[in-house]
C-alpha cells in the first residue's frame, strides 16, 4: 500500500469537506488573520472596535473568531492552533465560513542568525518535513509561494518602515526532534528557519485557491551547538501591535 507520501496524484472526492462541518455566515469579512499567539489575540480581542462573530469548535475546545474595523474594512482574526494539522483544520473551516483572503503569522526558530538578525522572515519556499501538505498536492521535496504573495507582503514591509529577508523556511511536525544532523542539513539547503505550519498552509491555499501571506519572526535560535530559547516564551507580545497592524496591512493590499 502505498502512502501519501508515494504517491504521485492527489486523491478525489473527499469523503466529506468543511462546508459540511461548518456553517457559511452571512457578510463575514473577506480578509482574515490569525497568529498563533493567545496574548497577541486576547490584547486585540479586548478592543472597543472587536466583536465576536463565530466560533471555531474542537476536541481541544471552542476558539472564538472575532471581527474588528481597520481603515474602514471589516477583518476576522482567530487564534490558530500549533502544528500543520490543527491550523489547516482552522483553515479549511474559516474559508468555509466565507474567508477569501487570509493572513498568518508567527514565531520561527532561527537556524541562520547572521542572515536573519532583527528581521522579518517572508518565506518564498518552504521544505515539506511534514505530513499536511501531502495530502493536497502531490509529493515534492519543497513547495514554492506564490511570487504575488511574496512580492505584496516585501512592499507592505518596505512601506511601513521594517526590514526583512526574504529566504527558505523548514516545515517540521516534530519541535523535539530537531536533531543536529537534520538542522545542519537543512541550514545547507539554505533555509534561514524552522516553523511547523507553513508549507502546509501553502499547500492548501493553493488548493483551495485562496490568496495568502504568511511572515515569520524569530524567536529561538538553534544554529549552534546550544540551543538558545531567547524571547520564545514571549510568544510575540512585545511586539503584537506592530505584527498585527502589518497582518492587517497585508490583508488590505491582497
Amino acid at each position: 500500500m502505498n502512502t501519501i507520501f508515494q504517491r504521485k496524484n492527489i486523491s478525489e472526492p473527499a469523503l466529506f469537506s468543511p462546508s459540511d462541518t461548518t456553517k457559511k455566515i452571512d457578510h463575514f469579512p473577506k480578509i482574515c488573520v490569525s497568529t498563533f499567539s493567545e496574548n497577541i489575540i486576547q490584547k486585540f480581542s479586548s478592543l472597543d472596535c472587536c466583536e465576536k462573530i463565530s466560533e471555531l469548535y474542537t476536541a481541544n475546545g471552542v476558539l472564538p473568531v472575532y471581527k474588528i474595523r481597520y481603515k474602514n474594512a471589516d477583518i476576522a482574526f482567530y487564534l490558530s492552533r500549533v502544528g500543520a494539522p490543527a491550523c489547516v483544520a482552522g483553515f479549511e473551516e474559516i474559508i468555509a465560513m466565507g474567508a477569501k483572503k487570509f493572513v498568518l503569522f508567527g514565531s520561527c526558530g532561527v537556524l541562520d542568525d547572521h542572515k536573519v538578525k532583527d528581521n522579518i522572515i517572508i518565506p518564498v519556499s518552504a521544505v515539506r518535513d511534514e505530513g499536511t501538505s501531502y495530502h493536497y498536492l502531490p509529493p515534492s521535496p519543497e513547495i514554492e509561494a506564490d511570487p504575488h504573495s511574496v512580492q505584496t507582503l516585501e512592499k507592505v514591509l518596505t512601506d511601513c518602515g521594517y526590514s526583512c529577508i526574504k529566504g527558505k523556511t523548514w516545515t517540521s511536525d516534530a519541535i523535539y526532534r530537531e536533531t543536529v544532523p537534520a538542522i545542519e542539513e537543512r541550514k545547507r539547503e539554505g533555509c534561514l528557519v524552522v516553523e511547523m505550519e507553513c508549507a502546509s498552509m501553502l499547500a492548501v491555499a493553493k488548493y483551495r485557491g485562496i490568496p495568502f501571506i504568511q511572515f515569520l519572526y524569530g524567536a529561538d535560535h538553534l544554529g549552534s551547538d546550544t540551543w538558545e530559547i531567547r524571547d520564545l516564551a514571549l510568544y510575540g507580545l512585545t511586539d503584537a501591535e506592530k505584527y498585527m497592524v502589518l497582518a492587517f496591512e497585508c490583508g488590505l493590499a491582497l
